[in-house]
């Protein structure tokens, strides 16, 4: 199974996809147990809900499922949020704490795992955003997450529909995050910026605005997609036509918030 695939987009717009594959090797398979084989924290059809939004976007998006390893983890294996319920860089819980291994990885399964899989994603990744830079002189990546929006495990209540991250500010201009709320406010959907996911490695890792290069991730509850956040998670197209439309001028703004700044910056060096 190849681990990445790759859609280049000519514009300066990454879209990237750690969590919608759900590709299980046979050998890591055969170790999972009955509850782990459902996969059921898939980010579920994120690929065919921001397909044809952005035509300019190039898409990273994983094939592997985040039980094989979750390339939106710190490959060191350090807590994205310490003191908060999380899944690690292998999980080893679903997001409702339930266990999903029959035969739990060890140390040497996390070692080839990572480099096998994480480390294609990310230098998959990191490929486009140097090129995208090196072409426009920046880069945004937008990290495309779902997410059940009750788990008692991770956080108390209903989850917001659009959940926005930029680490407290520190991975994107503070413009971009605005031009992203902005939408967000003016839809009938309910948001919040850097709320419970304040953006995971991905975010963190590549959002450097000093680099010119801007990360920032939303987080989408389920429930405004699928028919139901349960088995077998079928998408719905009505609902899922909605959100699009709401998407689909979020991923513009940010365009056009790139487009501007690129122009500026090169303005300013003749």
């Amino acid at each position: 199974m190849k681990p990445v695939i790759v859609a280049r987009g000519e514009g300066p717009v990454i879209l990237a996809q750690p969590h919608s594959g759900t590709g299980m090797p046979d050998n890591i398979a055969a170790r999972l147990n009955t509850r782990g084989r459902e996969l059921i924290d898939t980010d579920w059809h994120i690929d065919r809900l921001y397909d044809g939004l952005l035509e300019t976007a190039t898409v990273v998006r994983a094939r592997f499922h985040r039980y094989v390893i979750d390339a939106n983890r710190d490959p060191s294996g350090e807590s994205l949020y310490p003191g908060q319920n999380t899944t690690g860089l292998i999980p080893r819980v679903t997001f409702r704490n339930e266990p999903i291994w029959r035969d739990p990885p060890d140390a040497e399964d996390v070692n080839k795992r990572r480099l096998s899989y994480h480390s294609a994603y990310h230098d998959a990744l990191q490929k486009e955003v140097d090129r995208i830079r090196a072409g426009w002189g920046l880069a945004v990546v937008y990290d495309c997450h779902s997410i059940t929006s009750r788990l008692p495990f991770l956080f108390e209540g209903r989850l917001p529909v659009l959940n926005v991250g930029d680490n407290s500010g520190s991975t994107c201009s503070a413009a971009l995050t605005a031009a992203v709320m902005q939408v967000c406010e003016n839809s009938h959907y309910s948001h919040v910026l850097n709320g419970r996911f304040r953006g995971g490695w991905t975010t963190r890792h590549y959002g450097r605005p000093d680099q010119r290069v801007h990360a920032i991730q939303m987080e989408i509850a389920q429930s405004a997609y699928l028919k139901e956040e349960a088995t077998p998670f079928d998408y719905c197209t009505q609902k899922a036509e909605k959100l699009r439309r709401t998407l689909k001028t979020i991923l513009r703004r940010i365009e056009e918030w790139a487009h501007a700044t690129a122009s500026k910056e090169q303005r300013c060096e003749r």
